[in-house]
């Protein structure tokens, strides 16, 4: 098993998570970003000016992945069944580029881009622009395509952006953690934001049970088919059952993936680096085992480092939620849709 992350941030995960020491000490710090959290919300949210489009934003209140591309994907896919036409904005975080916003397409250099967003756009075929500005991925987007709907990958704390539709994506098992704002907590707002959010998203196990009560739903992340990397040859998961493999990842929350694998009965070795880490070519090099699992989004970062290597692997999940979820959506955005002209 090898961790790569930061020794910072497997003791802030400690801290959240657990019952690592230290949080006591980090508190004060917590009540000053909370407060100036606060402070930037009330004034950045003021004057929104009405869009062409409906906003649906995806996000979250915590540090690191709970789900939103996933979630993102799907409510893309809904809407495009529902007869929308949808388009997507996303931070493009890790992204190198010197200019933003990007148009994003399934040639996209994720170095330049993020690795999310070239993902999003591989499994959409809908317009994706990334840009840590919201509203000037918006306006690129509107004066390029013709959309009636955009969904924003995270932003929720992207107060500017103006939002007709929040949905919270909460992780199952780690859910808020300890409870507490930055650093002493994983949350990057305090949890009475989910107040706001019109729909709220359980990722996976839980085993608190459902404590979020206004409209929540719990989502499922399922993949039992891999694809190959160099030849695109697919193969069941359960193919593997018994066998050693390296688990590869650069994603904000891991263990998911790991136990993904360990319950289709492979025996996993671990290799994790941080969230949107950039691979080198040295890292996907192991002594043990033969079959190197990653996710999709590593995988969209690696590809170009494999070369006609045949060991390498990749794992795609798909989001799965209640119908109910779905009408709920689809009515909440029939309703807001109906005040907007374009």
């Amino acid at each position: 098993m090898a961790n790569n992350t930061s020794r910072l941030q497997q003791w802030l995960e400690s801290v959240w998570y657990g019952d690592g020491r230290g949080r006591f000490l980090l508190m004060p710090l917590s009540y000053l970003y909370s407060a100036i959290n606060t402070l930037q919300r009330k004034t950045q949210s003021k004057n929104h000016t009405k869009l062409a489009c409906p906003v649906i934003v995806v996000g979250n209140l915590t540090v690191g992945g709970t789900g939103k591309t996933p979630l993102t994907i799907h409510i893309i896919k809904l809407l495009q069944q529902a007869g929308y036409s949808p388009a997507i904005i996303t931070r493009g975080y890790g992204g190198k580029a010197t200019t933003w916003p990007q148009s994003v397409t399934v040639e996209s250099d994720p170095n330049l881009v993020g690795d999310e967003a070239v993902l999003m756009a591989s499994s959409t075929a809908v317009p994706v622009y990334a840009g840590a500005n919201r509203l000037a991925s918006i306006e690129r987007l509107l004066n390029a395509h013709n959309c009636d709907v955009i969904v924003s990958d995270d932003g929720m704390q992207h107060y500017k952006l103006p939002r007709d539709i929040q949905i919270a994506v909460i992780d199952g098992k780690r859910q808020l953690g300890n409870g507490y704002c930055l650093p002493a907590g994983p949350l990057r707002e305090n949890k009475a934001r989910l107040n706001d959010c019109d729909l709220i998203v359980v990722n996976g196990e839980n085993p608190q049970g459902n404590s979020f009560e206004n409209d929540c739903f719990a989502m499922n992340l399922s993949g039992l088919t891999l694809y190959n990397l160099s030849t695109l040859e697919t193969k069941s998961l359960d193919k593997l059952t018994g066998q050693t493999v390296q688990a590869l990842t650069g994603i904000g929350n891991p263990q998911r993936f790991y136990k993904s694998l360990k319950d289709a009965g492979l025996k996993v070795i671990e290799n994790s680096f941080p969230d949107h880490y950039v691979f080198e070519k040295n890292d996907l090099t192991f002594d043990e085992a033969s079959i190197v699992i990653m996710t999709e989004k590593d995988a969209v970062k690696c590809k170009s480092l494999i070369g006609n290597d045949k060991q390498y692997w990749c794992l795609p999940v798909t989001a799965r939620l209640p119908n109910e979820f779905n009408i709920a959506l689809l009515t909440k955005l029939k309703t807001i849709k109906s005040s907007y002209t374009g």
